[in-house]
């Protein structure tokens, strides 16, 4: 009976991630010809071409490196954006939780190109460097304007999660401990941070998650010479027309991906574990 209920949504699952992904992953080990296109055969090739070249070696270290700074920047603002959150009372608390979801009703591709305006040599933020007496500052088009597009829209997924995470936690329990003349930061550090790591540890692996896999904000910011894998799988798939390597550098990204987000949960939930034991 139980599996007679879940067979809807095992199917609807099935026909939407699944086989799509095992479609991919056909298609990467197909022979590839420039002159006649895609053709029967099995071949390795797409994939040594990737793992064996220093070229896509630098692209998926820009990728995750960019992604991880994304990741630490959303912790370090959204952890205590949600803790002063969780502390508001209403109406308060509802305004500043619409503004902090305000950007998920805006479209990525939008939110890119008013980045694009805002960073761009001619930009408000280059105009105030230039009245500091800063100068002109190269921005847009380097990693740094995609970092802080990304900051931006990953920010609600670290907030959202903490927040959740705080709901739990009594604020009895901090004044008691304050009342035992525990000092702010010890009871940060030992009531209120073991409560939140659930939160932050979701909140983190939805960002990385995202961050790697973004194409809109790289391919708009970054231009055509800060590649990332996103876009070298946009180009490979239209422009090169080369579809098993695209499929190859995509099933890549994936696997790099579940290993480095699986690392770091394991990673986390062993420290939280010795900590709360």
């Amino acid at each position: 009976m139980p599996w007679a209920l879940s067979a809807p949504a095992l199917l609807l699952f099935g026909s939407l991630l699944l086989v799509p992904l095992a479609l991919t992953t056909v298609l990467s080990f197909h022979v590839f010809s420039h002159a006649t296109g895609v053709q029967d055969g099995f071949t390795l090739a797409h994939y040594a071409a990737v793992l064996g070249d220093e070229y896509y070696h630098g692209i998926f270290w820009r990728t995750f490196w960019v992604s991880a700074l994304t990741t630490l920047i959303c912790i370090a603002i959204g952890a205590p954006e949600a803790y002063v959150l969780s502390r508001m009372r209403d109406p308060w608390r509802a305004i500043c939780l619409l503004v902090v979801l305000a950007p998920l009703l805006v479209s990525v591709v939008v939110r890119a190109f008013g980045w694009s305006m805002l960073l761009g040599p001619q930009g408000p933020v280059n105009q105030a460097l230039q009245s500091l007496g800063l100068g002109p500052v190269r921005i847009l088009y380097t990693e740094a304007a995609v970092i802080i597009a990304l900051v931006h829209v990953m920010l609600p997924f670290m907030v959202i999660p903490v927040w959740t995470s705080l709901h739990k936690l009594d604020p009895a329990v901090e004044n008691a401990a304050l009342s035992l003349s525990a000092a702010p930061f010890t009871v940060l550090r030992r009531i209120v941070l073991p409560q939140v790591m659930p939160g932050i540890l979701s909140g983190s692996l939805i960002v990385f998650g995202l961050s790697a896999s973004a194409f809109a904000i790289p391919g708009l910011l970054g231009g055509r010479r800060l590649k990332m894998v996103a876009t070298v799988v946009y180009d490979e798939y239209l422009h090169e027309l080369n579809w098993p390597l695209g499929a190859a550098v995509a099933l890549l990204l994936l696997l790099a991906n579940l290993v480095v987000m699986l690392s770091y949960n394991h990673f986390v939930e062993r420290n939280y574990k010795k900590s709360m034991g």
